[in-house]
């Protein structure tokens, strides 16, 4: 295998390879951008279309699991071991009334829809996290694509931007979760890094070093040596259309129009400032700049939620942040009228306990949870189900991770039962299960 190097740094690649060898080329099953490019564009040909509500997506994961008794589904009546610190304030809307460390958000609960009937039968963090974003029930290594890999599978490349974006980079407790499985490195999500950092850029769309003339054309005269060879390896049609996608590549890694969707110091700072000088305030403005830019899922990891101990110490310093960054993305979709084509959806692998445990936390718990869902035609003002009085377990409309998934495909035009195959030939459907919240549309 020949490596071509494109910088002096090295970091990783989402599908495993170097960065510092971005471009890779040569020996059987190596992956290259160029060959990433073409067989998502073949793949997009292959499938139907359907009809979408939906041009893009940002999925906000919120990664341990947000209490839902501390947020949406308040129980002001309940016991103190499960009413808890809080309490409640009213909404904009009549009759409901959320958390009071989530003032802002309750200004505009008439943009939203709150489904407060999220619910499962799992209390495994990497479980519960490749189910809710794959729709599929596996095993806690991730047996099936993130609904962001199949979104990427379906587009492939249409724009200088990468379809599935994560920003940092994908959820992760003890391994990196939501990924893309069976299909291949070449679907998995484009990592953004962390644009709260000061100076942030995307190393691999910058150049590590100013490129002369003279460097970028040896450097072209090395890899069309290199196509050559690949050619005669691999002699077979999957070279046929290299060079076409070769170019994609480039495209890609230099077109003004990639680094511009990163360049979120472009941004207003005052606008930057609402969002919130954090790492979950500034990556939900990228994700904004991002789906604008043509990217068409991002996923948002907004973790540290497991609150097991002590857990209104660190809900008093998260709620804050997240009442803020989430209720500015509100405002500033709506202001660009990026909202009329973007499909939001806030949620965690599962909700809290009903009640506190012996260290004034709550552990994992699937059978009820909330979840915020917005734009792309969804119903404003709704609230759909309901848990009981304990907020332990749902009451009426309960909402599973097939559903949830299952919507989110739905928007995008993307038929939930197609079949995908796995790398021995096996024909699989994207969801064996779920349905679509119809409620959430008008």
């Amino acid at each position: 295998m020949l490596d071509i190097s494109l910088g002096r740094r090295s970091s990783r690649l989402c599908s495993g390879a170097s960065r510092r060898d971005f471009l890779r080329v040569g020996g059987l099953g190596a992956l290259s951008l160029p060959l990433l490019l073409r067989a998502e564009a073949q793949a997009k040909k292959e499938v139907a279309p359907h009809k979408a509500r939906a041009k893009s997506v940002i999925l906000v994961f919120l990664g341990g699991g947000i209490s839902h008794h501390d947020t949406f589904d308040p129980k002001p009546d309940a016991p103190d071991e499960v009413r808890g610190k809080y309490g409640t304030i009213p909404t904009v809307l009549p009759d409901l009334r959320v958390a009071e460390k989530i003032p802002l958000l309750a200004k505009r609960m008439d943009k939203l829809a709150l489904v407060r009937s999220g619910a499962h039968t799992n209390d495994h963090h990497e479980t519960a996290t490749n189910w809710v974003l794959s729709g599929r029930f596996g095993t806690p290594f991730g047996d099936y694509p993130a609904i962001g890999a199949v979104a990427a599978h379906h587009f492939g490349f249409t724009a200088a931007v990468p379809p599935y974006v994560a920003v940092p980079r994908n959820p992760s407790f003890t391994w990196e979760l939501g990924k893309s499985a069976f299909l291949g490195g070449r679907f998995e999500s484009f990592k953004a890094g962390d644009p709260n950092q000061k100076d942030y850029k995307v190393e691999n769309l910058t150049a590590s070093e100013p490129l002369s003339k003279r460097k970028v054309e040896r450097r072209e005269s090395l890899l069309k040596a290199v196509d050559g060879l690949a050619k005669r390896v691999e002699g077979n049609d999957q070279i046929a259309t290299y060079d076409e996608f070769h170019q994609r590549a480039a495209e890609m890694i230099l077109s003004s129009e990639a680094r511009k969707a990163f360049a979120i110091d472009d941004e207003d700072p005052k606008l930057r400032d609402r969002y919130g000088r954090t790492t979950a305030g500034q990556s939900l403005l990228l994700a904004r700049r991002l789906v604008e830019s043509g990217v068409r899922f991002v996923t948002v990891n907004y973790a540290g939620w497991d609150h097991h101990a002590k857990i209104f110490e660190g809900l008093d310093k998260k709620l804050p942040e997240f009442d803020q960054a989430i209720s500015t993305l509100v405002d500033d979709m709506h202001d660009r009228g990026t909202h009329k084509e973007t499909l939001v959806v806030v949620m965690g692998e599962f909700g809290r306990t009903p009640k506190l445990n012996k260290d004034a936390g709550r552990d994992h718990w699937g059978p009820a949870g909330s979840l915020l869902f917005w734009g792309a035609g969804v119903k404003e003002g709704l609230v759909l189900g309901k848990t009981d009085k304990q907020g332990a377990y749902t009451t009426q409309r309960p909402v599973s991770p097939a559903d949830v998934c299952y919507t989110v495909l739905d928007a995008m035009g993307i038929d939930p039962r197609k079949q995908l195959h796995t790398p021995d030939g096996r024909p699989l459907e994207v969801l064996d299960q779920g349905e679509l919240v119809r409620e959430l549309f008008s």
